[in-house]
């Protein structure tokens, strides 16, 4: 089983709710990069989502190019919640090439679960893959990671 954990694109300062931002322009050309990489070198079956509006973008950026595959929102992978119940949930999702989209720092804390390492933050659109038997703390391998253009 692969897990492809993804961070939204670059999203407009936090001029409302959190949960309202938007991507900048940028952050669609960061979704749209992301999602072709991804796209081209594995084949998704499954996508889960945050609820926030920046994450359903970045989603939609896979959706243009996998729109057969299914899509849920995940409520609980939301930038301060947590890391452990959001694994259990991801868990118990059949899929073979699951992706996730949501944010930092949540998305990070997943990561480390997945190997069992420290968690390590991620770029803007920043897509890492896991390989797994099953999910389970510690029992994941890092084995690809893409980061799109940055805003430096």
């Amino acid at each position: 089983m692969k897990i492809i954990l993804v961070r939204h694109g670059q999203a407009e300062d936090e001029t409302r709710p959190d949960s309202a931002r938007q991507l900048t322009d940028f952050g669609q050309q960061q979704a749209a990069q992301t999602a072709e990489y991804v796209t081209t070198h594995y084949s998704p079956d499954r996508f889960v989502v945050s609820p926030y509006t920046r994450a359903r973008q970045t989603l939609s950026a896979f959706q243009s190019r996998a729109p057969q595959v299914l899509s849920s929102v995940q409520d609980n992978i939301t930038p301060s919640d947590d890391a452990r119940q959001a694994l259990i949930d991801i868990a118990n999702i059949e899929a073979e090439c699951l992706v996730v989209v949501c944010h930092m720092s949540i998305v990070a804390y997943i990561a480390g679960l997945l190997t069992g390492d420290y968690p390590e933050s991620f770029s803007l659109a920043e897509a890492r893959v896991f390989d797994m038997e099953f999910v389970m703390t510690g029992m994941a391998t890092e084995v690809d990671r893409f980061v799109p253009d940055q805003p430096y």
